[in-house]
This record gives structure tokens, sequence and C-alpha cells, in this order.
């Protein structure tokens, strides 16, 4: 109890005139949105950054840094760029700016695992200076999402002899409502409204990220009011609030666009028997996941593709525990009792992660499975663990995009390094599959198809899909105007105003 006290007083700021506090679990990697890959960086580079389009409240696909776009064919995709855009040192945003982010994206020395969605382009040119063609290689299913990938500044990093280790992936100049002021390792983050920002300056001056890599943490300074925004567990939300912290917050829950598993390392020699990964499969029981780390507030996970898309396949159930037969097909793979199978399952500290490990353990446990435990901060997670691909299974989770691609995650080219196929899955037809929807523009075709690949990535076991959670978050009720959205309630935080004290 003295830890989370020693934290409080750390973090008890004065109540900055229009700050938003929010809360961060994690380091962020890199503020580069080209290089980061996990969500904390992300939640930190969206209010840094701009894509030339986005979505809108209601997940419409609507201009950005782009004044206007059409197509001219069904390869050719022309933009007009906004003239009155400046990067936050005052510099005019420009054509070149979205030539140079795509020619940095395919270049052969920057590892981003975003490159898969620009491989489909033929070219990339200027037509002036706020006018922008896009040539694609044929008909593609994403051409115009993936121009949501943030663009970075040309004038900045031009020269710039090495974008991997850059000092501008902590130290970023963007297009966004705020700018980075403050960053420091396992400290607070502090972004500043920027004054330049073309929509108009942000209502709120300030948001500070308090690093709170321990949940309790976060609840203690959401029930002292110290944070505007928070999430809760649905421990916290059934048994630990109180009529005074409902009175302060609003509640907004959703399911959530995520899901966790536990993902084997497909080159190691014990997990290329399929019996093995069926076995742990029916030893495992979703549904008491869900009942003892959600207290019922999320549902069991059947696949890669969330419910609601066209992509997810109702017909494909999560399999029922059946211990007796997880027991017989790891004899047929030549283990018992007195040769047990065993391996180490690696994750991270953050969220639920050594609550689901202890309980897959006990589960597995039932199965005659020897299942150690490896956790760890995120970082060194990330770090030692994902990066370098030395596992041999992981307990993570996804977080994805309204319009499923299952090339970045599926596809055996994406086992490359800096890619999000890092526990090797291969399968020829998957292959095949992901490669000929990428040129389908047709979404019922498209849909049809995804919902093969669905079926036959579950059959193979690669991942063991668990629980998608539930998403409860709390936000001050001073603030105004909030709104719930399928992008969540912060897609209009820069009109949000709160009281000054």
């Amino acid at each position: 109890m003295k830890t989370l006290l020693i934290i409080i007083l750390f973090f008890t700021y004065p109540l900055f005139a229009a700050t938003l506090h929010l809360p961060i679990s994690a380091n962020p990697s890199r503020l580069n949105p080209i290089l980061s890959t996990d969500k904390t960086s992300s939640d930190v580079a969206q209010w840094i950054f701009n894509g030339l389009i986005k979505y809108d409240k209601d997940a419409n696909i609507i201009p950005d840094l782009a004044q206007s776009y059409h197509f001219v064919d069904d390869t050719t995709l022309i933009f007009e760029l906004k003239h009155d855009v400046q990067w936050s040192d005052g510099t005019l945003f420009t054509a070149r700016d979205v030539l140079f982010t795509y020619e940095t994206i395919i270049s052969p020395k920057i590892f981003t695992p975003y490159a898969s969605g620009f491989m489909h382009i033929k070219y990339v040119k200027m037509l002036d200076e706020f006018t922008v063609e896009v040539k694609y290689k044929y008909p593609y299913f994403k051409a115009l999402e993936v121009w949501m990938m943030e663009i970075l500044p040309e004038h900045k990093l031009k020269n710039e002899a090495d974008l991997m280790t850059s000092k501008f992936n902590q130290n970023p100049l963007g297009t966004g409502p705020y700018t980075l002021t403050q960053f420091n390792i396992s400290k607070d983050i502090v972004l500043d409204g920027n004054p330049h920002y073309f929509i108009h300056k942000p209502n709120l001056d300030q948001i500070i990220f308090h690093y709170l890599p321990d949940r309790s943490a976060e609840f203690l300074m959401l029930k002292s009011y110290k944070l505007d925004v928070g999430s809760l567990s649905p421990l916290q939300l059934e048994r630990q609030i109180d009529a005074n912290f409902r009175k302060h917050y609003a509640i907004y829950e959703d399911i959530a666009h995520n899901f966790s598993y536990m993902g084997f390392n497909l080159r190691s020699e014990k997990f290329k028997d399929p019996r093995v990964r069926e076995a742990l499969s029916l030893a495992i029981d979703r549904q008491e996941l869900v009942d003892i780390l959600y207290f019922g507030h999320g549902k069991v996970c059947t696949g890669p593709f969330l419910p609601g898309t066209g992509a997810f396949n109702e017909s494909v159930k999560a399999p029922r525990p059946n211990i007796e037969k997880a027991k017989a097909l790891l004899k047929e793979a030549g283990y018992d009792e007195s040769h047990p199978f065993a391996f180490e399952l690696s994750t991270s500290a953050n969220g639920s992660g050594s609550y689901s490990a202890q309980i897959l353990q006990h589960q597995l446990k039932k199965a005659g499975v020897v299942m150690k435990l490896r956790i760890m901060e995120w970082q060194a997670f990330l770090n030692t663990v994902i990066t370098p691909r030395k596992f041999e299974a992981v307990l993570m989770g996804w977080s994805l995009g309204l319009k499923p691609d299952a090339y970045s995650i599926w596809h055996s080219e994406s086992s490359r390094k800096g890619g999000f196929n890092f526990i090797g899955y291969e399968n020829l037809e998957v292959d095949q599959w992901i490669k000929e929807a990428e040129q389908i523009v047709d979404q019922e075709k498209f849909d049809a198809l995804y919902r093969k690949i669905f079926a036959k990535i579950v059959a193979d076991n690669p991942y063991l899909f668990l629980v998608i959670p539930n998403e409860i978050t709390v936000v001050n009720k001073e603030i105004t105007p909030v709104s719930t959205s399928i992008i969540g309630v912060m897609h209009n935080a820069i009109d949000w105003i709160k009281p000054e004290y």
C-alpha cells in the first residue's frame, strides 16, 4: 500500500486551467506514427499528427489534411490538399510531405508493418504543391483507408541519416491539435495546444498523460478526481465505485475493438504439431475467463475479425472445454504424466495479462500441461520478447481497425522483420485468399472470402482466441460536449470545454 500512496503523491498536480488529465499504462515506444506499433504510442501520437483522411463519429471517411479526394478510375486516386495547414513550427504543409511519407514507408531502410498497405501502389506523384496523384497497380479494397496513415514533415526529416533511431521518434513535429512539450521514460507526457491547428486551436490548452503502470494506481487517481478520462475494470465497475464516483463521472460501455489471444511460436518444434495446439485449445475454458476476469462484461472471441464486420464468421464457434480429448491428443503427440507437455508463456504485467496467465495456467494444468509464466514490464516485453521473437508462447491482444485487413498479421510475408506476423504463421491457401481479397472492391464478395479466411485460421490454431472485453470508459461530467461514437468518446475532444479553476 505504501507504493500506491507514493505514486499518488508523486502525481498530484494542481488543476491547471483547461487541462485534460489522461492515464497511460506503459511507456510509448516511438511517437513516430509509421514506426509505432503499440497502443500507448498510438494513443499519444494521434494528437500530434494527421492523415489525409479520417473517420467521422459514424465511421464515414471524410477529409482531414486533404480538402477533397476523388477516383479518376479504379486505380487512380487524386487528393486535393488543404492550403492553410501548417506544421507546428509554422512551416506550410504541402504535397512534398505526402510524397516524402510514402517514400519513407516503402524504403528498405525502414522496418514498419504499415508498409503492407502501400505495396499495392504503383507510384505517388505531385501534380502541384497541393495536389497528389496516387496510382495503384490494380483496384485495391483499401485504396482510401491506407491514407489514414499520419503524414511526416519532409523539411524536418529529409536529411535524417537513420529514422529508425532518430531523436524525432521521441521529439516529433506534427500538424495535429497538440504539440509535445515533455517526454521522459516512465514519467508524465505533456502536450500543449497547437496554435497553428488548421481546424481551430483546441479549447483545452494542455493534455497531461499520467504514467500509471498499475491499474490500481489509475483507479486511485480516478477516485481522487485527478483524471478526466479513464477506464474501469469490470470488478471496479461492479464492486468498487460509489454514488459520489457516479455523480462525478459519466460511464460509457461498449464492446471493445480488440481481443486477447495466446499465440504460439510456430517456428518452435513443440508447436508445429497441430494436435498439441488443438489440445491446448480444448483445455481452455474461455467463458470462465470472461466470467472471472470481466464479470461478464465481455464475450468469448471466436476468431481474428470482430463481430459487427462483414468478415466475422458466425458459423465458427469457440470449442467447448474437453479435458479428456485434450489429454488424448497430447498422448498421441507423445506426452503423458511421466513426460508432460511443458512450455513458457510470456506476457506483460500491464492490464489483465498476469491475471489471465494465472487462470490459463490453472486450466491447462487439468490436462497435464505444465505452463511456466514469464511476466514483464511492457517495454521490456516488446524489446526482449516480441521484437527479437524469443518466446515459446505469448499472451497479448490486438486492436483492430473498422475495416479488417488480414495481410499484416496473417500473411506469411508479414513474418519478416518488423512485421506483425511474429508467430510465423504460414498457410498457402490463406496467403492466396488474402492476396485475392486485396483486389476485390465488391463488399459482399470481399466479406465472403474473408469469412473463409476466418474459418481457416481458426482451424489451424496459430492463436487461441480468448476474449473480446467490453470497454468501460469514464469521463468527467463537467466536460462538454461529450457523446458516444463507434470510434470512441474522444472523437470531438478538440471541442471539449472544461471549467477553469
